[in-house]
């Protein structure tokens, strides 16, 4: 792909640039209003952690389903623009129902809602990332995309922070605000995306929804992910954790402020380690990092043990997110590209139903503890997985 200067800002593409920006804006609104979710939901609603789960699985795994589609119809209309600015516009939308939340119903369906904008857009989003930049690019590309989507969840719960410090308990006041940055994402997609393609592919290449389609590299990859995703429940578990351990909930979101700050920072520099030295090593660390962090929350008996455990988190999802969108780039033909990246995200986001209800059923009936040793075996076994294949097809021609 040749580029002009004027294409480029930064140093980077200006599709590649401002996607990185819609993500900002879109970040910074949903993370005002994702970790105090889990608050809002045990405080003020009185919910209890299976039904929270529940929440959290269903609005993450069900919505996932469009993740596929949405790529698939993507490749076939050849528009990634306006599907993302759908996707963008759906999830803004979804904030007053949960503003006006009177029971844990409605919580679930602003989920729902906000996880349906995100299943439309994520698929168009990353592939028009890969089709925008060379394949050498792809880690630095994707890790700049990362990077300003977390720095979008450090300013989030900053200002959700600030908020709740100033009208204390005003849950409902910080996710009408929330409304603002995600307007702001979707006129950022409107008025400065550019279309990758100029029109659909021909019927040839018209790609079919059939995992037969796709290489044994791509289901192995898959296959790894998604036997780690199934122990990674939700994010609402570590900050209920967090509160567990006696981290006052005004002061939480300052943790999960921490925890976006190392993400940020982490991210690009990931991606560019990931383009000199290949995403395979980053990928498997990571796995195994991440069984570190969980055993790590299962034994922490104080606040400080949080707090040096969310910035370790950071760092996991800088060596991962990115990174493993840049690998799954270099797996999937040009003309299947966000058919690709929608299935991947549509299974990866199926896991987290039954990892979810597994967490909060673990948590209700054995603790906390219990929740968080069952995601750290998890993901050993993943990594275990993902070593065993490495070795198999060494010097092979498969491209793993």
């Amino acid at each position: 792909m040749e580029e002009r200067n004027s294409d480029k800002i930064c140093g980077l593409n200006r599709n590649i640039f401002f996607t990185g920006m819609v993500s900002f804006f879109m970040d910074f609104s949903s993370e005002m209003v994702y970790p105090l979710v889990p608050l809002f939901l045990s405080s003020i609603l009185g919910v209890p952690k299976s039904i929270i789960g529940l929440i959290e699985g269903i609005a993450e795994s069900t919505a996932s389903l469009l993740k596929v589609f949405s790529g698939w119809l993507s490749d076939r209309l050849g528009h990634r623009k306006w599907l993302m600015a759908i996707g963008y516009g759906i999830s803004t939308l979804s904030r007053p129902l949960i503003a006006t939340a009177p029971n844990w119903g409605q919580v679930l369906a602003s989920r729902f809602i906000d996880r349906f904008g995100k299943g439309i857009r994520n698929a168009p989003r990353d592939a028009l990332i890969a089709e925008s930049c060379q394949e050498t690019q792809f880690g630095r590309s994707f890790g700049f995309h990362r990077g300003m989507d977390t720095l979008g969840a450090v300013a989030g719960p900053a200002v959700a922070f600030g908020l709740l410090a100033f009208f204390q308990g005003q849950y409902r006041l910080v996710f009408w605000l929330s409304m603002i940055p995600g307007l702001l994402a979707v006129l950022t997609i409107i008025f400065f995306i550019r279309e990758t393609r100029e029109s659909p592919l021909n019927q040839v290449q018209k790609p079919k929804l059939s995992w037969s389609g796709f290489g044994r590299s791509y289901k192995i990859f898959i296959g790894a992910v998604v036997l780690f995703s199934i122990g990674n429940s939700s994010d609402a578990f570590l900050i209920l954790r967090a509160q567990n351990v006696g981290i006052p909930p005004a002061v939480i979101p300052l943790v999960y402020l921490a925890f976006n700050v190392v993400y940020a920072l982490g991210a690009l520099p990931a991606g560019i380690v990931s383009d000199r030295i290949g995403p395979k090593p980053v990928i498997l660390m990571a796995f195994i990092f991440f069984g570190f962090i969980y055993l790590g929350f299962a034994g922490a008996s104080q606040p400080l043990h949080i707090w040096l455990l969310f910035i370790a988190y950071g760092l996991f999802m800088a060596m991962t997110e990115g990174v493993q969108k840049a690998f799954l780039a270099t797996l999937v033909p040009a003309e299947f590209k966000a058919t690709g990246f929608g299935l991947y995200n549509t299974l990866v986001g199926f896991s987290l139903l039954p990892a979810s209800l597994i967490g909060g059923f673990l948590w209700d009936r054995q603790g906390p503890r219990a929740t968080f040793y069952y995601g750290s075996m998890t993901a050993w076994l993943a990594a275990l997985l993902f070593i065993y294949f490495l070795w198999k097809y060494k010097g092979s021609s498969m491209k793993l």
